[in-house]
């Protein structure tokens, strides 16, 4: 299994911002996929989740009507729409992928949004 990200980077507040993460290795038609974050002296965190047809997501309270995951199951890609972006948004964000008994994560994003 591999996640490869891109996007991310610096941006002022209320900006917006697209991650992308390529996924390979496995069926990636049949697999929810998922977005986490870790801001600095933080858990990581749930973001976002996407079915695997991309007909159900769910969002974390501190995103909703601001981020919106996407899927394109031909390009074996996730997606994630940053909009109306908060300083407190700063954060390493990461694909992952759960796979039982494994979970795979790609290598991280940092986005930066400053005030």
């Amino acid at each position: 299994v591999q996640l490869v990200q891109s996007g991310g980077g610096l941006v002022q507040r209320g900006g917006s911002l697209k991650l992308s993460c390529a996924a390979s290795g496995f069926t990636f038609s049949r697999t929810p996929m998922n977005w986490f974050r870790q801001a600095p002296d933080k858990e990581r965190e749930l973001v976002t989740a996407i079915s695997s047809s991309g007909d159900m997501t769910n969002y974390a309270d501190s995103v909703k009507g601001r981020f919106t995951i996407s899927r394109d199951n031909l390009k074996n890609t996730v997606y994630l729409q940053m909009n109306s972006l908060k300083p407190e948004d700063t954060a390493v964000y990461y694909c992952n992928v759960r796979r039982y008994p494994e979970t795979f994560w790609g290598q991280g994003t940092q986005v930066t949004v400053s005030s």
